[in-house]
């Protein structure tokens, strides 16, 4: 009875956190799909696992936050990021993470990576959760131009947040997931990006975190997200037509379809619901014929969403901070 008391007291909570950073937001006109939050993530959890604990936002002492901050312009719209760094620096320039949450590419939003920001910043790393235009406002591929688009300005803020320029990586779990690894395979590719922002300024990553994200939509164990028939799925939501009709739209969002020798670092942390890993062996095979650094991890009897929850939060960043131990300091 105590436990349900709490997670109920929890829940609550979420749902105040949620709408504090929403105030802004929804202030803006536009479509907004809000099916999923922390507070129903937190519901699906507990009803599997009641001994986890949903993982909130809490400040720590040794880190500072910018909310709220404007990156880019749409017309009257203004797409917003938190940013968080260290209070103090021990070194001149720290590397920098790109934080992207998920959501189906329809819903969701920074809360859900607000946690993860602010831990791993004050381990003395500069992150950045970010919004980005979802299918509701705008389909494929223009959460790409925004992401790649916030990259660049965290480039072109460096010097104020002590940014090194040189080791900037990105992070993502779910949809976000497969956008950071789509990023990390389409640096220096001008066809993703926003032809209208500046193109003299470089969205390159130079390491990718993909947690639980597709990286072919069309690989083993893609069905479910693929569906040819019946509700469309969220992925069909997000490129505005099914696998079936637009074949190449589809696996153009695949990173595996833009896999080269100059392919960043990439850790992949998986949950254990194979959907989620669609394309991962097949693209590993890849990597290391380019002979690309890579790291995998998968949590044992874990449903999609268990970096959001203790134990595996704190797993999750382990992961994350041993693997750019490697390959931003090695």
């Amino acid at each position: 009875m105590k436990r349900l008391i709490f997670d109920k007291l929890i829940l609550v909570l979420t749902f105040i956190n949620i709408c504090a950073f929403s105030q802004k937001v929804t202030s803006q006109k536009f479509p907004k799909d809000t099916s999923y939050t922390l507070y129903s993530a937190a519901k699906k959890m507990y009803k599997k696992y009641p001994q986890a604990n949903l993982m909130r936002d809490v400040l720590p002492a040794n880190v500072k936050v910018k909310k709220n901050v404007v990156y880019k312009k749409i017309g009257n719209r203004e797409l917003l990021l938190n940013i968080y760094y260290p209070a103090k620096f021990k070194n001149k320039v720290v590397p920098a993470l790109l934080m992207i949450h998920g959501g189906g590419w329809s819903s969701g939003d920074i809360s859900l990576v607000i946690p993860m920001a602010e831990r791993i910043a004050a381990k003395g790393f500069v992150t950045v959760a970010v919004e980005y235009r979802l299918s509701p406002e705008a389909l494929y591929p223009a959460a790409i131009y925004d992401l790649k688009d916030a990259i660049k300005w965290m480039r072109e803020n460096a010097k104020q947040y002590h940014i090194d320029t040189s080791k900037v990586a990105v992070y993502g779990c779910s949809a976000g997931g497969q956008l950071s690894a789509l990023i990390g395979a389409t640096n220096d590719n001008i066809k993703f990006e926003d032809r209208n922002n500046n193109l003299k300024v470089s969205s390159n990553v130079q390491a990718v975190i993909d947690v639980d994200g597709v990286v072919d939509f069309f690989g083993k164990s893609s069905e479910e997200i693929i569906k040819p028939s019946g509700k469309p799925t969220a992925a069909q939501k997000w490129f505005g037509v099914s696998a079936k009709v637009n074949p190449e739209i589809w696996k153009d969002a695949g990173a595996i379809n833009h896999v080269s020798k100059y392919y960043p670092p990439i850790l992949f942390i998986n949950s254990a619901v194979p959907r989620f890993h669609a394309g991962q062996h097949e693209m590993v095979q890849l990597l290391k014929k380019f002979k690309i650094f890579y790291e995998i991890y998968t949590m044992p009897q874990t449903i999609h969403t268990f970096w959001l929850f203790s134990p595996w939060f704190e797993q999750t960043i382990n992961y994350t901070l041993n693997f750019l131990q490697k390959v931003f300091y090695k």
